[in-house]
């Protein structure tokens, strides 16, 4: 059991921010977590920042093993959230092109410290992994 009360914010010593004193913020944060931070999303918004503009099989191929069903979702969920814009030319067949709005590329740094945290943890989270792995084994 924590001894954190409901109002208190796991990151409140870290992370200044508006959540606590706004529930809509805080609703809003629940929201984009449970929208954005799956794996396709967060890969397909690591593509589009690295390549920049791409095709709906360009992007398939580059984040590799996702279905065009789950591809499809994903990025019209992006589309949905402003992540994404999506331009359909008109020939045959389509060509539809998909890039990062303003929007995604500030979701994107804001995922890059995820990265960095990562990056910097690296060992410390190998030698939990080894740990508990030991422990289970017992």
């Amino acid at each position: 059991m924590s001894d954190r009360t409901a109002t208190e914010s796991l990151f409140a010593p870290t992370c200044d921010h508006p959540a606590a004193e706004d529930p809509a913020v805080e609703a809003l944060v629940r929201t984009i977590i449970e929208q954005v931070a799956d794996k396709w999303t967060l890969l397909i918004l690591e593509e589009l920042a690295e390549r920049g503009t791409m095709r709906f099989t360009e992007i398939g191929r580059a984040v590799g093993d996702i279905s065009q069903k789950m591809l499809t979702k994903t990025l019209r969920d992006m589309e949905r959230m402003g992540l994404v814009s999506r331009t359909v030319h008109p020939v045959v067949p389509p060509h539809v092109d998909y890039g990062l709005t303003d929007l995604g590329v500030s979701l994107g740094g804001a995922f890059c410290g995820v990265w960095l945290w990562a990056a910097e943890n690296r060992d410390r989270i190998e030698v939990a992994r080894t740990a508990f792995a030991a422990r289970e084994k017992r």
